[in-house]
């Protein structure tokens, strides 16, 4: 996810730094996105203005310390309490973001709590959406925000090869499930996702058919299950 960020940031962040024990890692990641690699944690922490933290949560204070003196944190860490990072950072400035995998695109949806200066702040809103939560709400919006464009992916691939045993050739199939994908997409900005379904079922017709084979299949009960397992695993 922090490789996603940066590639949202590229050319509206000057100066990136990445640090990464693997060090090709970090120099890739540096080239990629017009950045530099760091030799260390505490090079970043005194180097940089503001530190995003994407290491596991089980290394938060092998990194804190490591990054003693920063000025200020993002934490991108799954299932790990804002208050958890700010006692582990003393008195820098935290905050915690959630984003998904479309901030890359710039299009993503970025959960925040905790404290941000106005400039990142404006850098987060080049990334997408940005939703102010309590920190409390994180584990549900992630389960939601977070894990569903990898829902939304098995839903196209599963149409794109329903398309292909229909006798579609596969590369079409996907251009035209992943167009209605996107233009589905930009239509739910402006139109609630279930007045948009009823938009396009006609009484009696080919989608009222599709929706209730869905129906039979379990289909919402099957998403629901998916959300319920990852907070499950989310909260241990």
């Amino acid at each position: 996810m922090a490789a996603a960020i940066a590639k949202g940031w590229a050319g509206a962040w000057d100066g990136m730094l990445f640090f990464d024990a693997d060090a090709d890692k970090a120099r890739k990641l540096a080239g990629d996105v017009g950045g530099e690699a760091a030799g260390s944690n505490a090079e970043l922490a005194e180097l940089a203005d503001v530190v995003v933290l994407a290491v596991k949560p089980g290394a938060l204070e092998q990194a804190a310390g490591e990054l003693a003196g920063v000025k200020a944190v993002i934490s991108i860490l799954g299932a790990t309490s804002l208050e958890k990072v700010e006692a582990a950072f003393g008195d820098s400035e935290v905050g915690r973001i959630m984003p998904n995998l479309a901030v890359e695109v710039g299009e993503g949806v970025l959960c925040i709590s905790g404290s941000f200066s106005d400039e990142v702040r404006r850098k987060l809103d080049t990334l997408g959406s940005v939703v102010e939560l309590p920190d409390s709400q994180f584990d549900i919006a992630t389960a939601l925000m977070g894990c569903s464009p990898a829902y939304f992916a098995l839903v196209s691939e599963a149409l794109v090869e329903a398309g292909v045993d229909a006798g579609l050739d596969e590369e079409l199939a996907e251009r035209l499930v992943v167009g209605s994908a996107a233009g589905t997409g930009a239509l739910m900005r402006v139109r609630r996702p279930a007045d948009l379904r009823v938009a396009v079922t006609s009484p009696g017709g080919s989608t009222e058919a599709g929706l209730d084979a869905l129906e039979r299949e379990e289909a919402r009960e099957a998403f629901a299950a998916a959300v319920r397992a990852s907070l499950e695993r989310m909260r241990g």
